[in-house]
C-alpha cells in the first residue's frame, strides 16, 4: 500500500472501531474477534518497514515501548467497556465515558512515543501505528472475550445470577 493509501486504511479502521465500541451491540463468542487484528498486522509487516533502517536499535527499542503501550490502551479499552447479558445469556458491550478516556489517553500515549522517536531522530511511520493499533484491538477483544466468559459462566440456564459487573 502506498503511504496515503495506508493512512486512508488506518483512519477508516480507526473510525470503524470508534464507532463499534460506543454503540450497543452484542458479542458473538464465536465469531473470528482476532480476525481483524491479525489482517492489521499482516499489512503493517507485509514490507518489512516497521522500523527506521538508518536508526535500527533506537527505532527497534521505540517499537518494543509501542506496542507496550498498545497492550495497555487495548487493556484499558477492555476494562472500561461495559459489559452485560441479557435473560437469555447474550452478552452485550458498550462502550463507557471512561472508554473515551481510556481512548484519549491512548492517543496522548502514542503522540508521547512519536515525539520521544523524533527527539531522537527515529522516524516509525504508518506501519508502526498500524501494527500498534493491531495489537491495541487484539489485546482488547481477548480480554473481552476472557470478561464475557466469566460474566457467561454467572448466568445459570434462564435464571441471571447477577455478576459484579451487574451490581452497579
Amino acid at each position: 500500500m502506498s503511504g496515503p493509501t495506508e493512512v486512508l486504511v488506518i483512519v477508516a479502521v480507526v473510525a470503524l472501531v470508534v464507532v463499534r465500541q460506543f454503540r450497543t451491540e452484542r458479542l458473538s463468542m464465536d465469531r473470528k474477534w482476532w480476525l481483524l487484528p491479525v489482517a492489521l498486522g499482516f499489512f503493517a509487516l507485509r514490507d518489512g518497514k516497521v522500523a527506521d533502517p538508518h536508526h535500527m536499535t533506537g527505532s527497534v527499542i521505540l517499537l518494543v515501548v509501542e506496542l507496550l503501550v498498545s497492550v495497555g490502551i487495548g487493556i484499558g479499552w477492555a476494562f472500561t467497556t461495559r459489559l452485560w447479558a441479557d435473560e437469555h445469556g447474550d452478552v452485550w458491550t458498550k462502550g463507557t465515558v471512561a472508554t473515551a478516556g481510556a481512548w484519549a489517553g491512548g492517543v496522548a500515549a502514542r503522540v508521547a512515543v512519536a515525539g520521544i522517536g523524533l527527539a531522537m531522530g527515529v522516524h516509525l511511520g504508518s506501519d508502526a501505528f498500524m501494527l500498534g493499533f493491531a495489537v491495541s484491538l487484539l489485546a482488547r477483544s481477548g480480554v473481552l472475550m476472557w470478561r464475557a466468559g466469566a460474566l457467561e459462566s454467572a448466568y445459570v440456564g434462564a435464571v441471571p445470577q447477577p455478576a459484579w459487573e451487574d451490581r452497579r
